[in-house]
């Protein structure tokens, strides 16, 4: 402990020379920036698909566990999953900042860095604005701002040229559970919901307060949605979901009207929206 107490003091001392500027991350917080970070640690997949997309990914050093998009970003080191991250691992990467998000790290690992001189932006995207939002904080955070600005406007394009193609498309009332045992699902304020609807969908769950909230088979079977949404890649199953009693109720099931979406709609970034595009041709052929 003494020798990982001295490295961390070293660290401190040698990072702060190279800050220069400050912005206000999406926690409100002001932080004070390098000039040009050019060794960034990811601590939400989220942000490294982000980030590749801004054309920083030779720029990653590290991502978190399950970091998936781009392929690239999965063969970068880890420095493990998204709620207790080594500090240990961090610190010998010599970042020039961390980037993370609010929904998946803790304050702690924040303070964490903090104390030990590493500097830290933190995103919190909410909805498909938030996501757009998230994006243009992060150019400016590692100086892509016209990238970043580019990027976003190209994605709002792609957004509205969606929702015009289904605009009057009949729309399709949908159920995506993202756990069955209990079941988990998507609430009002989940930006896949906001996504759904863009694609010419309707979550059965969008008037639900929560985020994820936790429901009965008896209120999913009342509400008869159409079609079922469940992610590519994901433990969730079709083979999961008809062998559970009483799912097999659901005219989606009866009728074979099942939907494997593209997984990146799990992330509240950029890759979305391909996700997004995917959805839209699945529910309106």
């Amino acid at each position: 402990m003494k020798a990982l107490s001295y490295i961390l003091l070293l660290f401190a001392g040698s990072v702060a020379g190279f800050a220069s500027r400050t912005l206000t991350d999406e926690l409100g917080r002001t932080v004070t920036l390098p000039d040009h970070p050019h060794r960034l640690i990811c601590l939400v997949p989220s942000v490294a698909d982000d980030l590749y997309s801004l054309g920083a990914g030779p720029d990653v050093i590290a991502v978190s566990d399950f970091t998936k998009h781009p392929k690239e970003a999965s063969l970068k080191p880890s420095i493990g999953v998204q709620m207790t991250p080594s500090i240990e691992r961090i610190v010998s990467l010599h970042p020039d900042l961390v980037i993370g998000s609010a929904d998946s790290n803790r304050e702690e690992t924040v303070r964490q860095l903090e104390q030990v001189g590493i500097v830290v932006f933190m995103l919190n995207p909410h909805g498909i604005e938030g996501i757009l939002s998230s994006l243009s904080r992060l150019g400016k955070a590692i100086g892509r701002e016209d990238a970043a600005t580019l990027l976003a406007s190209q994605l709002r394009v792609r957004l509205e040229a969606v929702r015009a193609n289904v605009k009057d498309k009949p729309t399709v009332n949908v159920f995506m559970p993202i756990w069955y045992d209990p079941i988990i699902t998507i609430g009002k304020r989940a930006f896949i919901t906001e996504m759904i609807a863009a694609a010419g969908g309707k979550s059965i769950t969008d008037d639900m307060s929560p985020e994820w909230p936790q429901i009965n088979l008896e209120t999913v079977v009342e509400r008869m949605p159409e079609a079922l949404l469940l992610v590519q890649g994901s433990r969730l199953s079709m083979k999961d979901v008809e062998n559970r009693p009483g799912w097999n109720t659901l005219p989606a099931i009866r009728n074979h009207r099942v939907y494997l979406v593209d997984e990146r709609i799990e992330l509240p970034s950029s890759g979305a929206f391909d996700a997004l595009e995917d959805l839209a041709r699945q529910l309106h052929p």
